[in-house]
């Protein structure tokens, strides 16, 4: 079991997988300072002061915080818009994507129901 272990340690894809993961975290912690520190207030800048994460309601004894559900939405679009402008520059620095011809089409089945006929005539 040890033995198994070590192999499955040792495979590259577990490997590739840890170091995303790792370089993942890393980006992730990156990409949340320039959306909190950088464009959060510039679009405060814009919605005349307008701070989101205050925003909230009260019924009774329970508090909805709202604004902290707005600004969630908000980062997780900006993230993603972040993360798609970097793949889409990543895929532009590589080039294009080399054209595999597609295999010869074999034959359709009528072609092949065709040929079982004449074999079975004979």
């Amino acid at each position: 079991m040890i033995n198994e272990f070590k192999d499955f340690i040792a495979k590259g894809n577990v490997m590739d997988m840890a170091v995303g993961i790792i370089i993942g975290a890393a980006f992730t912690a990156i990409v949340g300072s320039l959306v909190a520190d950088i464009i959060n207030p510039i679009i405060g800048l814009f919605m005349g002061g307008v701070d989101f994460a205050g925003l909230s309601a009260s019924v009774g004894e329970a508090t909805f915080t709202y604004g902290n559900f707005i600004m969630a939405i908000i980062n997780f679009l900006i993230i993603a818009f972040v993360v798609f402008m970097l793949v889409r520059a990543v895929n532009k620095a590589k080039g294009p994507e080399p054209v595999v011809e597609a295999a010869p089409a074999g034959p359709t089945q009528e072609e092949l129901l065709a040929q079982i006929l004449v074999a079975l005539k004979k």
